[in-house]
């Protein structure tokens, strides 16, 4: 399995690189993947969400009435969660969200999602290149080479590039991140993958790691 390196106008190079059957003939794991998924969405809650509770409210403890004698029910002070502007009983209060995934199953969902996009011919490898200042008019038109201007894409490259990012911040579906920064959830909200030349080599590196 080989996969071709195109320049910046779509073109082919003439090189290859070649495919480990071991990362990209994967069989697509959805049970794994909806975990992965389900992880990495309740990782992105903040967890900040609080309400008071009894024992936080300020103000008056002042029981209401006396206990007996006035043909009312007996009650406590005016926090009673029954009473409008009471306090809260059980509210949220803040934590943490996080799911733990081992790492073999992580590396597996994207051994899986990429074996998929493989398969679909859904990723393309460009030699690495940069832009000397920020112009999105010129990222655009590297977009119209690939017939790719009005798809959801997700770029991939070795190493930030601020000039890069920049050029595409402004660009609807179109997102940029680094290798280190791949997870399930991006990668299966775009319909096509753009690596750098070096950013598809890391990533096969990366995920033999992982046995």
């Amino acid at each position: 399995m080989e996969i071709a390196v195109l320049n910046i106008k779509g073109e082919s190079t003439g090189r290859n690189i070649l495919l480990d059957p071991s990362l990209f003939k994967i069989d697509y794991n959805d049970h794994l993947i909806y975990f992965d998924l389900k992880r990495y969405l309740a990782s992105q809650r903040q967890g900040t969400n609080q309400t008071k509770e009894r024992s936080k409210l300020s103000g008056s403890t002042r029981k209401l009435h006396r206990q007996k004698g006035t043909g009312s029910s007996r009650k406590g002070d005016i926090h009673n969660p029954i009473f409008r502007g009471g306090a809260r009983v059980f509210g949220p209060r803040p934590r943490s969200f996080h799911q733990k995934l081992n790492k073999l199953a992580k590396s597996l969902v994207k051994k899986s999602i990429l074996s998929q996009k493989v398969k679909d011919n859904a990723i393309k490898v460009v030699e690495d290149f940069s832009f000397e200042k920020p112009n999105t008019k010129k990222f655009l038109s590297l977009l119209r080479s690939f017939k790719l201007e009005n798809k959801k894409i997700l770029f991939v490259l070795k190493t930030p590039d601020k000039k890069l990012y920049l050029s595409a911040r402004n660009l609807q579906g179109k997102k940029i991140i680094t290798v280190n920064e791949i997870n399930s959830y991006d990668l299966l909200n775009s319909v096509k993958l753009i690596c750098f030349e070096s950013a598809f080599c890391k990533i096969q590196e990366n995920l033999k790691k992982v046995i």
